[in-house]
This record gives structure tokens, C-alpha cells and sequence, in this order.
């Protein structure tokens, strides 16, 4: 969420911004109620001022019979035109809040512009891209080896879900206890949050009430699936005020994630690229401003991490403002190469958010200086989503013979003695 002071100070260029990322928003809504609030609470103060004067007269004696009844018709006007006031804060108050929430965040000045993904800036490639004759789509190879088995995913829950089955199961399983020992060595405190949250936790983060159609909600309860371990974690210390001597804080999580994929109509409709239920591990930090930036470039080379760590060839992008997320300041994506696709394909975004998370979800520090307290920013990437990792690999690592080269780092994780998937 924006700040209202901000967009009161220079409601100009907070919409020159917001055109970057050709978002359609305008906020001259926002303004005109937010003036209409203010001018309002102005008189509703002014009101309580006099009443408070007719009220001492009284109680003084100090008001001449003659003008008795005067005061008394001014202090019942009085009272009704709070009454009036009430009504209608309670209209527009409620109103200003939905406006400011529905409002993006505004680009970093280090954001390019763009209205799209050719807007986007490479800005590195890291590893050697294999030369494989007529490579085989992932879900080819999974399929062949008997490590994912989407005709049961069907049976059992529909288009877009999928069933691992012995190395499938076994390599997810790795990936994501590699994925969390790695980065807890790094300093990411692990947590493991609920895989359902209420609605207030969607806000915080930026889902609600903008993408409630790609959620997943219990009919009966306050309560969806999550989308990204993001929402629960960030979420962590809603309401709370944390000393400045603890930041940052960083946290890293491993949870499956529910996305409707209500957009997606025929993109990647086979394979194990795009799922209504996927694992992911999810990096979080909190931090202050002065820190921002320093801590989003650790947090994306920790997860380039990773995919070096595999060696997955992979490329940096820094999005520009038409193609950022929603709630993102400034935002890296990283993209594996697959080979069967010829393409980068995206396996995480490392957001900043500055503090728009905080302010949506109420997330702040007390200065260790004392003061008032401050709100957080916060920072956040897929540190990685597993299945595309899984996938990648199967692309990468294929072999001639229809096996599969395990990545050297996960063959402890597979008992130490694995060194190949093949169909035997």
C-alpha cells in the first residue's frame, strides 16, 4: 500500500509513476476522497471544540438567560451534524482504504520502462548450455522413467495436477531438503508455516482483494491455501513492532503452494511446468530502508545459488515496470535454460517491495535510537520452486539412453550411491 501522505505531497508524480507500469490506475479518486475525509474530520473536530465550549457555559453559568435557548438549539445542531459526519466516515474511510489497496506499487527509478516482457533487461548468463541431439521434454523423460504420472493426477484431482512416483517422488523430496540445508547454511532461520491463512494474511501480502480468482478458498472458513510460502511468512510479525537490533531477519520455507491458474488457459498445458498444487522453497527478509537494495541483490544471488550449485545454465532479468508483479518495487527474475523448449524459462522472482507489504500487513521497528517506530520493507524470491528445478534437471541431465546424470550436489540426499535415473 502507498503511503497517503506521499500521494497528498505529489499526486503528480506518484501517477507519472504508476503510467510506467501502464497499470490503468488512477488516483485522482483517491485524492478526491481522501480531501473529502479530511475536510470532514476537520469539522467534526471543529464541532467537538464548540460543543465542548457550550457544554462549560452551561456548566459555569456564564451563558445569559436570554441566550439559553440558542445554546441549546446550536448544541443539538451540533449533535446532529456529528451524527451526519459519522455516516458518512463510515462510508468514506471504508472507501479510501479499498481504493488505496487496489493501487500497485510504484517502480524503483532503477526499473527500466516497458509495457511487457521485451522491456525486460538481461543483465547475466551463467553456465554452459549443453549441445543434445533432438532433446526430450521433461515430461517425456519423467514419463519414460516412471518419475511423474500425470494420467493419475487427473483421476485423482483434475487438469494440472500431477503424481510423482519412485526417483519422482524421491528427487522432489531432495531438491527440497538441498534447497533448505543450502540456504540455511546461509543464514535463513527455517520455519515451516500452515498451508492455510485468512484473509487478512492475503492482504498483507498483496493477493487481496486483486487476485482472488487465482486462490483456492474453504467455502465454509476464512481460510485459503496459500499460493507462495511468502503470505504466511511475511506475515509472521503482522501487527508487531520489532527491534531494529534484530534485522534483518531472514527466513527461509518450505511449502506446497495452491494457484488456480485461472489466466493460464493453454500455456503449458502438459507437463510439470505450470500446477494448481507445486513445492516450493520461499527466501523472506525484512530489513529497513537503508539496507533495501543491498539485501534484494544477496537475496538473488542466494538463490542463484542454487542453480549453480546444480549446474543449471540460467539467466538474470530485470523486469521493467509494465511486467512487474503487483505489489513490486524493483524485481529479478531468474530463468533456467530448457533445453527441449530452446528458451529460458522463469524458476524464480526476487522481489523488492519496500514498504508496501508493511504497510498493507502493519509490519514495523522501533529505530535503535528510540522514536517513533518505523515501517519494515520486505524482500522476497523462490529460493527454488521445485518442480521447475526438477523438470530443468530432467532436461538438462538427460542422456542418450533416455537416463538421467543426477546433479553431483543432491546424490547424498539419494543415499550417495546414485549417480544416474535410468528405467531399470
Amino acid at each position: 500500500m502507498l503511503d497517503i501522505k506521499v500521494i497528498r505531497h505529489d499526486p503528480e508524480g506518484i501517477q507519472r509513476a504508476l503510467d510506467r507500469r501502464g497499470s490503468g490506475v488512477s488516483i485522482a479518486e483517491i485524492v478526491e476522497v481522501d480531501q473529502q475525509v479530511r475536510r470532514l474530520i476537520a469539522e467534526q473536530e471543529a464541532l467537538n471544540q464548540r460543543g465542548n465550549q457550550i457544554a462549560a457555559s452551561f456548566k459555569t453559568g456564564e451563558v445569559p438567560a436570554e441566550q439559553m435557548e440558542q445554546r441549546r438549539q446550536e448544541s443539538r445542531d451540533i449533535k446532529t451534524r456529528r451524527g451526519e459526519i459519522d455516516v458518512a466516515l463510515k462510508e468514506l474511510e471504508p472507501r479510501r482504504e479499498a481504493l488505496l489497496l487496489a493501487v500497485p506499487n510504484v517502480p524503483d527509478s532503477s526499473v527500466p520502462d516497458g509495457a511487457d516482457q521485451t522491456g525486460n533487461i538481461e543483465l547475466k548468463c551463467w553456465g554452459d548450455v549443453r549441445a543434445i541431439h533432438e532433446p526430450k521434454h521433461h515430461y517425456e523423460i519423467g514419463t519414460a522413467l516412471g518419475m511423474l504420472d500425470f494420467d493419475r493426477g487427473v483421476k485423482l484431482a483434475g487438469s494440472r495436477f500431477t503424481v510423482l512416483s519412485g526417483f519422482g517422488a524421491r528427487l522432489e523430496r531432495a531438491l527440497m531438503n538441498f534447497m533448505l540445508d543450502t540456504h540455511g547454511d546461509t543464514g535463513y532461520g527455517e520455519v515451516f508455516p500452515p498451508a492455510l491463512v485468512n484473509s487478512a494474511s492475503l492482504v498483507g501480502t498483496g493477493q487481496l482483494p486483486k487476485f482472488q480468482a487465482e486462490l483456492f478458498r474453504c467455502a465454509d472458513d476464512d481460510l485459503y491455501l496459500i499460493p507462495t510460502a511468502e503470505v504466511p511468512v511475511t506475515n509472521l510479525y503482522r501487527d508487531e513492532i520489532v527491534d531494529e537490533s534484530l534485522l534483518p531477519i531472514l527466513h527461509c520455507a518450505y511449502t506446497p503452494c495452491f494457484r488456480r491458474e485461472a489466466g493460464a488457459a493453454g500455456k503449458d498445458t502438459r507437463g510439470y511446468i505450470r500446477q494448481r498444487q507445486f513445492n516450493k522453497v520461499e527466501l523472506v527478509k525484512f530489513t529497513i530502508a537503508d539496507m533495501s537494495a543491498q539485501e534484494h541483490e544477496k537475496l538473488t544471488r542466494d538463490a542463484e545459488g542454487i542453480l549453480e550449485a546444480l549446474g543449471l545454465p540460467y539467466r538474470r532479468v530485470l523486469l521493467c515496470a509494465g511486467d512487474m508483479g503487483f505489489g513490486g518495487r524493483k524485481c529479478y527474475d531468474l530463468e533456467v535454460w530448457f533445453p527441449a523448449q530452446n528458451k529460458y524459462r522463469e524458476i524464480s522472482s526476487c522481489t523488492n517491495f519496500g514498504d508496501f507489504q508493511a504497510r498493507r500487513a502493519n509490519l514495523r521497528y522501533r529505530p535503535k535510537g528510540g522514536g517513533k517506530p518505523e515501517f519494515m520493507h520486505t524482500i522476497n524470491g523462490s529460493g527454488l520452486a521445485i518442480g521447475r528445478t526438477l523438470a530443468a534437471i530432467l532436461e538438462n541431465f538427460q542422456e542418450p539412453d533416455g537416463s538421467v546424470t543426477v546433479p553431483e550436489v543432491l546424490r547424498p540426499y539419494l543415499g550417495g550411491v546414485v549417480t544416474r535415473i535410468d528405467s531399470k
